[in-house]
């Protein structure tokens, strides 16, 4: 599989949000303002590339010569959320108004099952270390592009009038529903 094939695979065909439903949590959360929501990609592809580096490594070095590839879900498990603690360290120090604007969802990140997914999606379709890494920064910017257009999105519904029954949430779910199917479309291109 070439690189660009799975680039564009992973952003626009296969978006781990907008086609596979991976992350929706941090998806909905997150996804209020622009400006969050590309705090909230950045750090999803610190810990989904890195995530990826790491178990890669652990499934190579130990896992598959002990024969205890059983664990790799658990193992991978921990690798995130160890990744995810550090981030949250980084961000406080260094942007403590992202760590803030990020909030209870920055620890959920190490529940994000995009970035487990990636892992794990790595591995069953045996990729290589470079294709693996691509394929994470990849699937990290299609989660960041999908997150990044949905605050769009949202921002703009803030300044139109709604009907009271669909402001908010109603109308969030509808639009994502809309994105999603647009995405959708670009299934034919790969």
């Amino acid at each position: 599989m070439d690189y660009l094939h799975i680039i564009i695979a992973a952003v626009f065909v296969n978006n781990i949000v907008l086609a596979q439903f991976l992350g929706i949590c941090p998806f909905l959360g997150v996804s209020n303002r622009i400006s969050t929501s590309i705090g909230m990609g950045g750090a999803v592809l610190f810990v989904m590339t890195l995530a990826t580096l790491v178990t890669f490594i652990l499934r190579k070095l130990i896992l598959t010569p002990l024969s205890i590839e059983f664990m790799q879900t658990v193992t991978f498990i921990l690798v995130i959320a160890a990744l995810v603690q550090l981030v949250e360290i980084v961000l406080k120090k260094v942007a403590p108004p992202l760590y803030q604007a990020l909030g209870i969802f920055l620890p959920l990140i190490t529940t994000n099952c995009a970035v487990l997914g990636v892992a794990l999606l790595s591995v069953q379709k045996e990729f290589n270390l470079m294709e693996s890494l691509l394929f994470a920064v990849a699937n990290a910017l299609g989660f960041t592009l999908a997150l990044v257009l949905f605050a769009g999105l949202r921002e703009q519904l803030e300044l139109v009038e709604l009907p009271h029954a669909v402001r908010g949430v109603p109308i969030a779910m509808v639009v994502a529903g809309i994105l999603s199917l647009a995405f959708m479309g670009f299934s034919g291109i790969v």
